[in-house]
């Protein structure tokens, strides 16, 4: 059955944003291998304690000035990724005391605990802990 097996991230820098997701946010680090015929690496991250199979994030080294052109702009200035917590308050003081940058406070809907944050390039995430628990 198909599925989304990555979702690609366009960056600046590899290492600049491994610092970032891996370094502040907790991700773990998938692969990171050169590819010698594109002059470029590889570099797959996951949210801490995705299952094996999950969707995980490509951080794209972007190579064109087009490229360039969005990165930290993905979704035109919405929420482009939703990460899903089990615990909205651990990871939220986490977040916060590693200097992640909220756009939104936390606020409680219908549907769960939600605030949104920017990534170092300005892409904006949420954090939510769904009341139904997916």
């Amino acid at each position: 059955m198909p599925h989304i097996a990555h979702l690609a991230l366009v960056v600046r820098d590899y290492d600049e944003a491994l610092a970032f997701y891996v370094g502040k946010l907790g991700f773990s680090l998938v692969e990171d291998s050169w590819q010698p015929e594109q002059d470029k690496r590889w570099v797959v991250i996951a949210p801490p304690g995705a299952p094996p199979g999950a969707t995980t994030i490509l951080l794209a080294r972007a190579a064109t000035p087009d490229q360039a052109r969005v990165i930290g702009d993905q979704a035109g200035g919405r929420v482009f990724l939703f990460l899903a917590t089990d615990d909205f308050a651990r990871d939220h003081a986490a977040f916060t005391a590693a200097g992640v940058d909220w756009v939104r406070p936390p606020m409680v809907h219908d549907y769960g605990t939600v605030a949104v944050f920017a990534d170092l390039y300005g892409n904006r995430w949420d954090l939510v802990q769904y009341s139904d628990g997916r």
